[in-house]
């Protein structure tokens, strides 16, 4: 009886033994279905329309892109005209993606409908607008953070520091230059960097 528990003990010692010495195999705690890679161009993105649609930016391959945060009552809103020139004038080359924002100011107080009617009443705009987004702070957009964060974008690092910023964006994507509002759309250092 002795020799048979002793016997017991011997082969739940070897198993234990033998358990403890087998290399633990890695477990994955995430779902590969629910990592989402960093954002690498501008077309990762998608936006809202100013009528709530989703439009996937992906959509402009092919084009340079210049996004502009807008604002309706600003001391820059009359860009929105040179903005459309830009588009009628050079849309095979860049479209002009407008983002209304309330950041500066409170300058930007309208809903998407009122923006769209006014943008097209006083500056018969065409060009893609879209729903208001916050371009600075705690709340500032997914595509905002990147265009600004050189880190994400690979080449700049500004935020918009008021209304009517603009970052111009090649034809694969990728954030190449920004511009400060004062640089309107159709000033001679913006288009040569478009016709490039």
């Amino acid at each position: 009886m002795k020799k048979s528990t002793l016997l017991m003990l011997a082969t739940a010692a070897a198993a234990v033994a033998f358990i403890a010495a087998k290399p633990a195999q890695p477990t994955s705690m995430s779902n590969s279905s629910e990592t989402v890679a960093a954002p690498k161009s501008v077309y990762d993105f998608t936006v809202k329309s100013i009528d709530g649609k989703d439009v996937k930016l992906s959509q402009f391959k092919g084009k340079k892109l210049l996004i502009v945060n807008t604002a309706s009552e600003c001391g820059y809103t009359p860009q929105y005209k040179e903005l459309e020139e830009l588009y009628k004038k050079h849309g095979d080359k860049v479209t002009v993606l407008g983002f209304p924002a309330n950041n500066f100011g409170g300058q930007e107080p309208g809903t998407e409908a009122q923006i769209a009617t006014f943008c097209e009443k006083n500056y018969g705009v065409t060009f893609p607008l879209f729903s208001k987004v916050s371009v600075k702070g705690d709340d500032t957009a997914p595509l905002y953070k990147f265009l600004a964060d050189k880190t994400q974008n690979g080449a700049v690092d500004s935020a918009p520091s008021w209304n009517f910023c603009k970052y111009l964006v090649d034809q694969n994507g990728h954030v190449v230059k920004f511009y400060k509002s004062d640089v309107k759309p159709l000033s001679p250092e913006l288009l040569a960097d478009i016709m490039k």
